[in-house]
């Protein structure tokens, strides 16, 4: 009599299930989901042996099957904005990774905060759905405030609140990194710096405005000037195109790399030697921005680490607290490339 092969405890043609970890590790089914579910009174040989069985057959948790049972689901919605932008689809990967690991799904919605009609549309498609909770990564304040009246049955975390309990502790991203890069900058000689904002509807933008002033007045100076950009590199471009280059100004920060590449093209352009003639620096340390000409000073964020932290943070409010609550975030950190020099002696 031919024995039945090992394969044959978990067909091709179906996933396995907790009964084929049973069989595999010679354990009851019981005993099986007691240990998916976190249970620890099982005996460290046995959990030895259900762990190499999920490991052999590939077993994967029906999240569908598990929230029939528990009466919960396993999804989570994300309202986000700007997904092309590094800071954003970084942060966005962080707070995914986290809800994964935690069993859970994160559907991501996208939407134009400054259209109303998408805006209703997005929030309709959540209110229809099953979700544990609702992550909202909106850093614009009209989307904030449509967010917090629509009145969701589940939490709901925006990326905001956790910005702005990080400012008032002074540890905010932006505290800490326009601080160095100031401080980095008054080092070399440099007096009059301008300041190449992200747009001022985002409240990030505002707080990373405010943090370079402080930044400044640690030092007795004041702002040379300010302009508005929406986080392009066209926007640095134009910024570029319209600096003044008449009124002392040495140096110029942006408010993220990919404002500052549009920065350099301009000043390329017309004429203006950096770092010689102005020093330039970014904010963020994008892949790209150690091969911009001249390799660009910034600072470098640890996005994915604050999405985890977010994610953590609203599946915390899930479970009641029970849920790792806050995961530590790595100070910002200056990086010092060819941008930036001494001001040319005048």
């Amino acid at each position: 009599m031919t024995l039945p092969s090992r394969a044959s405890e978990h067909p091709a043609e179906r996933p396995a299930t907790i009964y084929d970890v049973a069989r595999r590790a010679g354990v009851s089914h019981q005993t099986v989901s007691r240990m998916l579910q976190g249970y620890e009174g099982i005996r460290p040989e046995t959990r030895a042996r259900v762990q190499t069985a999920l490991d052999e057959l590939e077993y994967r948790p029906n999240l569908a099957a598990r929230s029939l049972a528990t009466n919960s689901s396993r999804r989570i919605g994300a309202l986000v904005y700007e997904l092309l932008e590094v800071g954003p689809s970084k942060t966005i990967q962080g707070a995914s990774d986290a809800a994964r690991h935690a069993g859970y799904l994160l559907d991501i919605v996208t939407l134009d905060p400054r259209d109303d009609t998408a805006v209703d549309q997005a929030l309709s498609v959540l209110r229809t759905q099953d979700l544990a909770g609702i992550v909202a990564f909106a850093p614009m304040d009209l989307l904030a405030d449509r967010i917090q009246h629509a009145g969701f049955a589940v939490p709901v975390l925006m990326e905001t609140d956790v910005d702005q309990s990080a400012a008032a502790l002074h540890t905010s991203v932006s505290d800490s990194g326009m601080q160095q890069l100031v401080d980095h900058l008054v080092g070399l000689g440099h007096r009059d710096l301008y300041y190449l904002s992200g747009p001022l509807e985002w409240w990030a933008s505002r707080n990373r405005v405010a943090a370079f002033e402080a930044a400044l007045e640690k030092h007795g100076l004041t702002s040379a000037g300010t302009v508005e950009g929406n986080w392009s590199s066209a926007s640095g471009y134009r910024a570029g195109t319209e600096l003044p280059l008449d009124g002392g100004v040495t140096a110029v920060v942006a408010a993220n790399d990919q404002m500052a590449l549009g920065l350099l093209r301009a000043l390329a352009e017309r004429g203006v030697s950096v770092p010689a003639d102005l020093s330039v620096t970014g904010f963020d340390d994008t892949p790209e921005s150690a091969y911009y000409q001249p390799p660009l000073s910034t600072v470098r964020v640890d996005y994915e680490r604050q999405g985890r932290r977010l994610m953590n943070r609203l599946l915390a409010t899930i479970s009641d607290g029970h849920a790792v609550d806050d995961e530590p975030v790595d100070a910002p950190l200056l990086v010092l490339r060819e941008s930036t020099a001494p001001p040319r002696a005048t």
